[in-house]
């Protein structure tokens, strides 16, 4: 008689050796193509002086674009046929802050800078009655008069409080309030997880959003004021409604922007009309003032010329190597403005949304811990486990996100997509908290090239491909796992249980 558990050995045994000269066979591949000095070239090109911080108000960014471009063409990926070659136009309004900013009522005045912020729209003064109105959205102006007057409101919503949903939800009530007549936009700040003085500290300064009404409802004023206890909304709501503005200097300007994007055909007649979509932001920061060694650029080397230069390393291999399904490589722009490149792409796709079964985004604060890479949503999808053998056929280890307290998941460009449907982690460079190693480069000029470790980044940039190629190779096709907070909106964009 055969001996059951022998047979089983047997049986695992095989499998185990299957699986691990598969991945044997698979790094012999990627190490044939990925050629040290030339990966670290891109890397190195990236991250230079030369452009400046790759600030999408600045014209070197339009330099990284064209370099990227020019790689994918290189290696062989083809630019998507809807689009204009390599880019996806992105229309932005650049709006720097006014040289005058005041607001009085009830014999106090508000500055600019201080506690308000002038944040869109064009310059205005005089007297004006206002109308409290909820939220700012359309229930809340049920039987309100607000044509020539302010509208004030509460910033973001119960559900909508994170700083991109805040921004987001802003834009809406900007046109909301314009199409009833209004004259201006106020939301009260209140929300205790953002402080406010770190608002001023990011919003003081030029910002960048998306240019998309025709009605160019971003004339409308719009302000944000600080009430942290939701007194002075109280105060107007209950009778104490005039308010004298004085804004002056609000310039708005015109940029267009480029989302990078190709696309190498994968070889499975019927799995390469789908799409695992490789993506990474390729801008910073920009310029500041001179630190003490004279130092104003920030490289962003971690963040993110480094997620940058992973996808140009897969194309580089997928170009000679590629997979069942078909590889979308998308190099986002003005991710650091609010995630606003991914999130013309989400909202105005090129090619239908349900082609693209999943995202492996990259994403970066920085590493405190070269033996691993983190996996901001590792635990969410049937393929976690492909991320993870790639990982270790490497040497290294996956792991889950460790700082679930700052939202990260909902912070980068992945979520963009996350909420359309499809299953979207950020692929990390390893970090076990958010600590005083990652502090001493996040957003800051000390994020270089050459105080990084290049090994790792050699090891970083082909466990993302392997992870890559095994999920495209893969027959089953990505899913989240049950009870996820995207799998409902996963089930429409699919049509899962129609």
């Amino acid at each position: 008689m055969i001996n059951i558990k022998y047979l089983l050995a047997i049986v695992f045994s095989s499998m185990f050796f299957f699986v691990s000269f598969q991945g044997i066979a698979q790094k012999v591949k990627i190490d044939g193509v990925i050629e040290r000095a030339e990966a670290l070239s891109h890397f190195k090109f990236l991250a230079s002086d030369e452009l400046k911080g790759r600030d999408p108000e600045r014209p070197e960014i339009d330099i990284a674009a064209y370099y990227i471009a020019n790689q994918f063409e290189k290696y062989g990926a083809i630019p998507l046929s809807s689009l204009n070659a390599y880019y996806q136009y992105v229309p932005f309004v650049a709006s720097s802050p006014p040289t005058v900013g005041e607001l009085k009522w009830k014999g106090s005045k508000f500055k600019h800078g201080e506690d308000l912020l002038v944040l869109g729209g064009n310059d205005l003064s005089g007297d004006f009655e206002m109308v409290v109105a909820g939220y700012g959205f359309e229930d809340d102006y049920a039987d309100k008069n607000v044509k020539g007057k302010w509208v004030v409101v509460r910033v973001g919503a119960p559900n909508r409080l994170t700083p991109t949903e805040l921004f987001k939800a802003g834009r809406e009530k900007q046109a909301l309030a314009k199409s009833k007549g209004a004259i201006g936009l106020i939301e009260m700040y209140n929300v205790p997880t953002t402080p406010w003085r770190m608002l001023v500290n990011y919003l003081n300064k030029s910002q960048l959003a998306l240019d998309l009404d025709p009605d160019k409802h971003d004339d409308l004023p719009y302000l944000w004021m600080k009430d942290l206890k939701g007194e002075i909304i109280k105060s107007i709501a209950s009778g104490k409604n005039e308010i004298s503005i004085d804004i002056k200097g609000k310039k708005n300007r015109k940029i267009k922007g480029r989302n990078v994007v190709a696309v190498i055909e994968g070889t499975d007649p019927q799995l390469k009309d789908e799409y695992v979509m490789l993506s990474a932001h390729y801008d910073h920061l920009g310029i500041t003032k001179p630190n003490a060694e004279g130092d104003s650029i920030y490289n962003g080397a971690r963040d993110n010329a480094v997620g940058t230069a992973a996808l140009i390393q897969a194309a580089n291999y997928f170009g000679e190597h590629p997979p069942k399904r078909s590889i979308l490589l998308c190099a986002w722009t003005a991710e650091e403005k609010g995630l606003l490149g991914s999130s013309y792409f989400a909202d105005n796709p090129p090619l239908p949304l349900k082609d693209i079964v999943f995202n492996l985004n990259i994403d970066n604060g920085g590493y405190n811990d070269t033996s691993l890479v983190t996996i901001i949503g590792l635990g969410r999808s049937s393929v976690d486990h492909l991320i993870s053998v790639a990982a270790e056929d490497y040497g290294l280890e996956a792991i889950a996100d460790p700082s679930p307290e700052q939202g990260l998941y909902d912070r980068s460009d992945n979520v963009n997509f996350a909420k359309k449907g499809i299953p979207a982690p950020t692929f990390s460079l390893g970090f076990t908290a958010f600590d005083q190693e990652i502090g001493k480069y996040y957003h800051q000029v000390s994020d270089q090239v050459d105080n990084f470790d290049l090994d790792y980044a050699i090891k970083y940039w082909k466990t993302y491909i392997l992870s890559a190629e095994n999920i495209a190779n893969n027959l089953e096709k990505p899913v989240w796992k049950s009870g996820d907070k995207y799998e409902e909106a996963s089930n429409a964009l699919y049509g899962i249980g129609n």
